[in-house]
């Protein structure tokens, strides 16, 4: 009887570790098949590689010299100091840009083309030692540089009243419907397709729509310090939040669906006979080459947890650098400038989430990208410049009532997140380890034992058999 005892208490404790591996096993995304996505029947490649696809190192090279063999020997020199620097500094970014096209390694995507990635995280590159040069200015000179870029800039921009009359309907004026009107402008679909860009960037209802409302709140605090944050309650509420935000946080939710359901089969151009099916793989190169979505798990880890409210803390600042960066440079809102640092953003956001996913979902990941790493430097040496050029303005004091609101959500931040990783924390908040990590790595706490290889086997096939095929319940694969 007490051997019978004995061998049902063991059998419960085996089981116990098995459900404690399974905890701990769990990621949001199968990244053993992502290794293995060449086999996914959902993404077929036929494996033809085009011109477009080679390096061509030695073409680019011998390209290179000839145009510098050009410049020197045959290309009639101009007298001219601020020409020849303008023109020395472009070319040292093109060279540089030209280097690290062709040697940096593979960014996270491969659509439309791996070359486009090593660019975006070479003008990242470029971005990044801009803004350090910039910080090392004062203000005046930083705003006469912007003169290089558009001899327009340079001056103090007229002031707006951006609140004033927040009436929908205006009885007294000849127009009621002139406050409506005004506010239908460009920065609407801006608005718009902004947030749909960013959703599929973030892949998450929840932690766009926190990240809309929590702006449209910023924007509230620090409407004493920039006058474009001053809006009618509509504008921020209707207009932004639910219109435009809202429109474009559904509208990309709506194509994430799209691209996680649709099976990705790819062919070579040339491997196809009609025109019509080569156009319509043409314009299928910019399109994803497979799929992930994001599963961040806020709630799963403490490190998880600070690692989302990180992830929030720096796209805010990012969305208000936009803001501070062009009013203390003397830059219009309409000027091409702005739009393009937002385009630029998009491109760079894009490859760094996906990075910042990876580092945060898999357990064999222990590097921080590298697209990632040079974003966060950009935000934090942008929000340096704003300091640093218009402190007064940055330092102004914060309403009491206001204050007083921030207080108080910060401080039920702080008790949420005692009493959910401390006071009531759960076995599953641990850190998730992968599924074929070694028996040494994957050590349950109770006697100083460890299941054995054989039983890690087992219960991965257990996961295997219950998810189906091997696949996640999702059904997604890797995404370039």
């Amino acid at each position: 009887m007490a051997s019978v005892q004995r061998e049902d208490t063991s059998m419960e404790d085996r089981a116990h570790r098995e459900k404690l591996l399974r905890m701990h096993s769990a990621t949001a995304h199968d990244w053993e098949a992502e290794k293995r996505n060449k086999k996914d029947k959902r993404i077929y490649d036929d494996g033809t590689m085009s011109f477009f696809w080679h390096a061509h190192t030695i073409t680019v090279l011998v390209i290179f010299s000839a145009v510098l063999v050009y410049v020197a020997l045959f290309e009639d020199s101009v007298p001219d100091r601020d020409y020849n620097a303008k023109r020395g500094l472009m070319a040292v970014v093109l060279a540089f840009l030209l280097f690290g096209v062709i040697h940096t390694p593979d960014g996270p995507f491969i659509r439309p083309h791996p070359a486009f990635w090593r660019l975006v995280l070479c003008l990242s590159i470029v971005y990044e030692l801009t803004m350090v040069f910039l910080l090392f200015q004062n203000v005046d000179d930083a705003r006469q540089l912007m003169k290089h870029f558009d001899e327009k800039l340079g001056h103090e921009l007229p002031e707006k009243d951006y609140g004033g009359n927040c009436f929908i309907y205006d009885a007294n004026h000849t127009d009621p419907w002139h406050n409506l009107k005004d506010k239908m402008d460009g920065f609407v679909p801006t608005h718009f397709f902004g947030w749909w860009l960013k959703t599929l960037i973030l892949r998450d209802w929840w932690l766009c729509t926190v990240m809309s409302i929590m702006f449209e709140v910023l924007e509230y605090t620090l409407e004493h310090q920039l006058p474009n944050f001053s809006e009618c309650w509509w504008d921020h509420w209707i207009m932004d939040a639910i219109v435009c935000n809202g429109g474009g946080i559904y509208l990309g939710m709506k194509t994430l669906n799209y691209l996680s359901m649709k099976p990705y089969h790819w062919r070579g151009m040339w491997n196809i006979s009609t025109y019509g099916g080569r156009l319509r793989r043409l314009a299928a190169q910019f399109t994803p080459y497979s799929w992930t979505d994001f599963d961040w798990r806020p709630a799963s880890s403490l490190k998880r947890w600070m690692a989302m409210l990180a992830v929030i803390a720096i796209f805010l600042l990012a969305e208000l650098n936009t803001f501070y960066l062009k009013f203390v440079l003397w830059i219009p809102p309409e000027h091409y400038l702005c739009l393009s640092r937002l385009v630029f953003f998009l491109f760079m956001g894009a490859a760094a989430m996906r990075e910042t996913f990876q580092y945060l979902d898999d357990p064999n990941c222990k590097k921080f990208g590298r697209q990632s790493w040079l974003i966060a430097a950009i935000i934090i040496t942008e929000f340096l410049i704003v300091l640093k050029f218009d402190w007064a303005t940055v330092t102004k004091p914060i309403p009491q009532p206001i204050a007083f609101v921030w207080v108080v959500g910060l401080l039920c931040l702080a008790a949420w997140t005692v009493l959910k990783f401390f006071i009531l924390r759960d076995v599953k908040n641990d850190v998730p380890q992968p599924l074929n990590s070694k028996p040494s790595n994957m050590a349950v706490k109770g006697e100083n034992e460890v299941l054995s290889s054989s039983s890690n086997m087992q219960l991965r096939s257990r996961l295997t058999a219950k998810n189906g095929n091997g696949h996640n319940n999702n059904n997604n694969s890797y995404v370039y």
